[in-house]
């Protein structure tokens, strides 16, 4: 592969760059990411495309992308050693729209028409598995991310003893979230009914699923789950799952939902009188923003917590903690942390990491070989595709918290379960919600 005979725009300074982060939504952002001219013609030029759904309603994922482009832009000066060469290094960015089609659309013009070198990809498997499914039809290395690793594989035909050649991934799997759940459930006590609040959509169905998902495991623990049935996104009535869990007495609430589906779920519950003690969503209570919407109604609601400031991992890149990551982003956007944060970065951690311990520059056969070599410390822990749990599948520790009113922010996250990863600190102890008032 001939990375001068790429068609590209010239490229543009960093602060173009960043003013075209701000402004487009919807299209490609190319980039060189530093402030030099037009590459000489013998230069050579690495590219690496990036695919995350910065519009539609999957955006908090992306919140923090702009930022994690910024830092890359001023620690790499534009440009990477690779095979003993030095190339120009440019980031062409392209939004998914939260729509899985599109995400495969953007994953071809970046592969056919760009000319990629690297596929990195982040944000459930709306976006991560089409994303990949295109790089593995056309022989692209890619490294994903922020999706269980079992919506991630199975559901894109993936089997155990055989896996994939081109697509890999590094998070938790729902065996991390059930364990962390349900060590946090544990420690409040309940009469262990759970309610399941699972969309028809990837994480929904996976986590629901009656062999691979939460039922065979919390029957295993003692748990009862009641499954109401799959239920579309961006629904506005969730009386008959209400209904079912009060008649169920069910004193916990657990599923995978978008924020909308859990600011309507979560008022609608309240309205009609549903008081369970703890509610464990998944995705939408992620983000400040979706528990901040709730009000005071947010208080106590708990989630699972892949990274935080607390967390004892430091970037490969800039030496940052992750205290100091999440630090330097609220002061330089005036913003919260978030979680995809440090997973976002962490993604662009391996793919410089990989790049540079590539022996042939434009060479995909030599950049996977280099990708399956990894062993790298990063800003969310220790990465390495050698260990399983499947070919194709790295890690990540995975804790648990609540949300908490008060802090510099309108709520803090806070870590209240870690036997699943007790080398990341505790922050409080569980809490049971609390109404009235």
């Amino acid at each position: 592969m001939d990375n001068n005979k790429k068609p590209h725009a010239a490229g543009l300074s960093q602060r173009d760059f960043l003013r075209a982060s701000g402004v487009v939504a919807g299209g490609a952002l190319l980039a060189g990411l530093s402030p030099s001219g037009p590459a000489l013609a013998a230069e050579k030029v690495i590219r690496i495309g990036y695919v995350s759904p910065r519009t539609g309603p999957l955006a908090p994922f992306a919140a923090a992308d702009g930022y994690i482009l910024e830092s890359l832009a001023s620690v790499l000066k534009n440009s990477i050693t690779v095979g003993g060469q030095r190339c120009r290094l440019e980031v062409i960015v392209k939004d998914s729209q939260s729509n899985p089609n599109r995400a495969a659309e953007v994953a071809n013009e970046l592969i056919l028409s760009d000319g990629i070198d690297l596929m990195l990809v982040s944000s459930t498997p709306e976006t991560t598995n089409p994303v990949s499914d295109q790089c593995e039809i056309n022989e692209i290395p890619c490294i994903s991310t922020v999706a269980p690793w079992q919506p991630w594989f199975f559901t894109r035909g993936g089997k155990p003893d055989q896996g994939f050649e081109w697509t890999y991934h590094f998070f938790w799997g729902l065996e991390d979230v059930i364990a962390t759940y349900t060590a946090m459930w544990g420690d409040m006590g309940s009469n262990k009914v759970i309610g399941g609040l699972f969309p028809n959509d990837g994480d929904g169905n996976a986590w629901g699923d009656s062999q691979l998902g939460f039922p065979p495991v919390l029957a295993q623990k003692g748990f009862q789950l009641v499954d109401p049935g799959r239920f579309q996104s961006l629904t506005d009535d969730f009386s008959a799952q209400i209904s079912a869990f009060r008649k169920a007495e069910a004193e916990i609430v657990t599923g995978v939902v978008i924020p909308p589906d859990l600011t309507t779920f979560w008022t609608q519950a309240r309205q009609q009188g549903f008081q369970p003690k703890a509610m464990s969503v998944g995705k939408a209570l992620l983000f400040p923003s979706a528990v901040e919407a709730l009000g005071k109604a947010g208080h106590n609601l708990s989630t699972e917590i892949w990274w935080s400031p607390s967390h004892p991992f430091a970037s490969s890149l800039n030496g940052l903690t992750a205290g100091q990551l999440a630090e330097r982003y609220t002061r330089s956007t005036g913003k919260q942390w978030t979680q995809p944060l440090g997973f976002v970065h962490a993604l662009f951690e391996l793919a410089v990491d990989i790049l540079q311990r590539t022996e042939e520059v434009g060479n995909p056969e030599a950049t996977r070989d280099a990708l399956l070599k990894t062993e790298l410390n990063t800003v969310v822990g220790p990465v390495s595709w050698k260990k399983g749990p499947v070919k194709n599948v790295a890690k990540t520790p995975l804790v648990s918290g609540q949300w908490r009113l008060g802090g510099p922010f309108t709520y803090d996250l806070v870590i209240t379960s870690n036997q699943t990863a007790p080398q990341i600190p505790l922050g409080g102890e569980m809490q049971a919600i609390a109404y009235g008032g």
